[in-house]
């Protein structure tokens, strides 16, 4: 049968394949635009398989808020080279991912059906493969909201290789559009600097226990006694833990002040008190 021009647009507007393949299955599955789809998505696959065991080192960090900045959603997606990680197609790809775990979350994210049409959010990234001809690995993807008052920012680095989400908390409601800014701030500052926790509470126990053996080791080569070891010791490990919590950290665009400072001081302005509830942060 005739395959005509029109067909061919309609199932590319449809999958995004080339026109070549696009015909091709039009003629395989002799004009069936449903069969043919299932053809680009098999053929698809197949081409998944076989890039699957490249190298993926490079790839962008999207991150996408909902119209009441209540909830956000981060995604970090590999692929191969960094003309691929600024093709038009692979931003479209993110955005489809971000949409995707702002709706559902980003437990499981691949396993999800997609909320984009048909299948899941891995056979999604497989037709991406197919269409931009590199391999692409799935990273992460989280969602954060929050709690009551307050907004859900973020920020992305000019590359995209680092992005960051917060989520600013208020025990009342306030200037939307000031928290948003502030909490775009604290997301600029988290993605410049070496954070690990919030907060000395929200530290894990086991990242303290070792960097405390390692400072134990190296202060016993000193060969001092074992009381002043102790205390050379706590006041190391006292400096590590301020180092990598955000609240005791000097804001990068004001370091006369801390984090702590800031949402103290951005605090008694509005008239509310403010709390830095969690972050999330990715980058390659």
């Amino acid at each position: 049968m005739t395959i005509t021009a029109s067909k061919v647009m309609e199932l590319r507007a449809a999958t995004g394949a080339g026109m070549m393949d696009c015909k091709k299955a039009l003629e395989e599955t002799s004009g069936d635009m449903e069969a043919a789809r299932d053809y680009l998505r098999k053929k698809g696959i197949a081409i998944a398989q076989k890039k699957a065991g490249r190298e993926t080192n490079e790839g962008a960090v999207a991150i996408r808020l909902d119209d009441g900045a209540k909830q956000g959603s981060i995604v970090q997606l590999a692929c191969e080279t960094d003309f691929v990680a600024r093709n038009e197609q692979f931003t479209e790809l993110m955005e489809q991912l971000t949409r995707q775990a702002l709706a559902k979350g980003g437990d499981d994210l691949t396993g999800q059906q997609s909320i984009a049409g048909s299948g899941t959010v891995a056979e999604l990234i497989t037709e991406g493969i197919s269409k931009l001809g590199e391999n692409l690995q799935f990273l992460a993807a989280d969602r954060l909201a929050v709690s009551g008052e307050g907004v859900v920012g973020g920020y992305v680095h000019s590359n995209n290789k680092i992005g960051v989400l917060v989520s600013l908390g208020s025990d009342k409601a306030v200037d939307s559009a000031r928290l948003s800014e502030l909490a775009k701030d604290i997301s600029m500052h988290i993605a410049a600097s070496n954070v690990n926790a919030v907060s000395e509470e929200d530290i894990d126990p086991k990242a303290v226990e070792k960097e405390k053996d390692i400072l134990v080791a190296q202060a016993k080569e000193s060969g001092k006694p074992d009381d002043i070891i102790e205390k050379m010791v706590q006041g190391k490990l006292k400096k590590f833990v301020a180092e990598i919590t955000l609240l005791n950290q000097p804001f990068v665009k004001d370091p006369e002040k801390t984090i702590q400072a800031l949402l103290d001081e951005n605090g008694k302005q509005l008239g509310a008190s403010l709390k830095v509830e969690k972050f999330v942060k990715l980058q390659f």
